[in-house]
């Protein structure tokens, strides 16, 4: 070998080494850098006519487990999910307060029948008279409270998914841009792990917001589909997702009730957007918080429905009707009715109503027995009202030996396609029970899914991280490996160096 085979050979030795000593000082640097997988350089011995000539230097690549990063996405999804999910649903389970603690609407049910219980005992006291009324305005105004909620964290969620889905189509516009470097570095040989990195971050962060699968092209560009199937455009023009903002009524509904719908290319893909904090909000605000509107307007209707079939309109609305049922769909009559039903304004006018009566009923084989109020001038200690509203309103039956009629559970809501998850109940006090239960099942379900869901969420990053990420140990290793190789190519230039210095003196002296 001659001396000039050998500095080239050293000199593309420290070459090289530089390259990795800049490599291991970017991996370093990046080693908290959420979705950044570890990069290496390939090298390919030179060779010329069977003798070696140094080492060439190849662009940065990346070690990547698509599968994990792939099982990672979709488990960022599901706590996204999971997340939003359980913080709208906590919020209710504060106002549905803790069963039997005295807020909650079982005991505020409770708290008036034991108000007309006392009643019964001195029907003509003026000041138990306006104890029930002001009962019944608190069971109102718990009412009220509830469905207001139900109310503002379905705007929460509207207000959510416009939010979100101009995140989305920032985040797949910066996808389909880095996209597009990645496709012209890898035509022109160059390295194209960075960007690579870069995308992955983004795809991380778009599969917070709503579950997708992505599939690499040949020549560098990402497929992206939601879970669904349905593509989701990187290129071309902006904003390829779409919708608007709407203020929120209990009567509003998707599609066709003032729920905007989001859109694709001129096509609804609602519901095709599932998983991820959209997902999360799109069901809340379409289905889960619609559908507890929908099981406390019944509750509303019934309460008030049943107290009047007694010969009492104790609840109403501000006009002081009471809404009637049987419209089509079921609750076509009262939707929203959960929000505005109060006290009815005769009886918080005149107290004594809630011993006397407000209506007459004349009576019927399947609903209540007759019942004219006591006038005016009518006899003292009049108890007849009060003990058919503790033995029938608050009762399974609307007289001895009839059922109350059945709440409605299905068929729920302003479209009526909304279903209770439990059954028709025979008392006022069941139905509570029942409708606060449901709730509180579903806050505590989504709870324990996303312990569990975020547990396995760290399990996977652990793993990811220890496959692709950055291992200090290891590049401190390399690190010391590469300067000893430094050091020796530098030891065979300074050889060579002085070995021409050598010549060249023999030569000129």
């Amino acid at each position: 070998m001659d001396l000039s085979a050998a500095l080239s050979i050293a000199g593309s030795g420290l070459s090289n080494i530089n390259a990795q000593l800049a490599l291991v000082s970017h991996n370093v640097a990046n080693a908290s850098t959420p979705s950044y997988s570890v990069e290496s350089l390939s090298q390919q011995d030179l060779t010329a006519g069977g003798y070696g000539m140094g080492v060439v230097t190849g662009p940065a690549t990346r070690t990547v487990d698509t599968e994990l990063q792939s099982e990672l996405m979709n488990q960022n999804a599901t706590v996204a999910e999971l997340t939003t999910t359980q913080t709208a649903l906590s919020s209710i389970d504060a106002v549905n307060g803790t069963p039997g603690q005295g807020s909650d609407l079982a005991s505020l049910l409770g708290g008036l029948e034991d108000q007309f219980s006392t009643l019964l005992n001195d029907p003509d006291d003026a000041t138990q008279q306006s104890q029930v009324v002001a009962s019944a305005t608190t069971l109102a105004q718990g009412i009220n409270t509830l469905s207001n909620t139900y109310t503002a964290q379905r705007q929460t969620a509207e207000n959510n998914i416009v939010s979100e889905v101009n995140t989305i189509n920032q985040t797949l516009g910066t996808i389909g841009s880095l996209s597009d470097q990645i496709i012209a570095a890898q035509a022109a040989g160059q390295s194209t792990a960075d960007l690579e990195n870069q995308r992955d971050a983004q795809v991380a962060s778009l599969s917070q917001l709503i579950s997708v699968n992505t599939l690499v092209q040949p020549n560098g560009d990402m497929l992206i589909t939601t879970s669904s199937g349905t593509e989701l455009p990187t290129h071309g023009p902006a904003n390829p997702l779409s919708t608007s903002g709407a203020n929120l009524e209990p009567g509003s509904y998707y599609p066709g009730g003032g729920v905007p719908a989001i859109m694709l290319g001129g096509v609804d893909v609602t519901d095709q957007l599932q998983g991820g904090s959209l997902g999360a909000n799109i069901t809340l605000r379409d289905s889960t918080l619609p559908t507890y509107q929908g099981e406390l307007d019944e509750f509303a209707q019934n309460l008030a429905s049943r107290f009047s079939a007694q010969g009492l309109d104790l609840f109403t609305d501000a006009s002081g009707n009471v809404p009637a049922g049987g419209g089509s769909p079921a609750q076509s009559g009262y939707v929203g009715f959960a929000s505005e039903i109060q006290v009815n304004p005769a009886v918080q006018s005149d107290p004594s109503l809630v011993t006397d009566g407000t209506d007459a009923i004349a009576g019927s084989s399947t609903g209540a027995s007759a019942f004219t109020p006591n006038p005016t001038d009518g006899p003292a200690g009049f108890t007849t009202l009060i003990t058919r509203v503790l033995d029938y309103t608050f009762g399974a039956d609307v007289q001895a030996g009839v059922a109350q009629p059945a709440s409605n559970t299905t068929g729920l809501g302003p479209a009526g396609n909304l279903n209770a998850p439990y059954q028709s109940q025979p008392t006022l006090a069941d139905t509570a029970t029942a409708l606060v239960g449901a709730e509180s099942s579903d806050s505590a379900t989504a709870t324990s899914q996303l312990d569990t869901a975020q547990t396995l969420q760290g399990t996977l990053q652990s793993k990811l991280t220890s496959e692709t990420g950055v291992n200090m140990d290891t590049e401190m290793s390399d690190m010391i490996a590469l300067q000893n190789a430094y050091g020796a190519n530098a030891k065979v230039m300074s050889t060579v160096q002085a070995m021409f210095d050598q010549l060249l003196d023999a030569v000129t002296g």
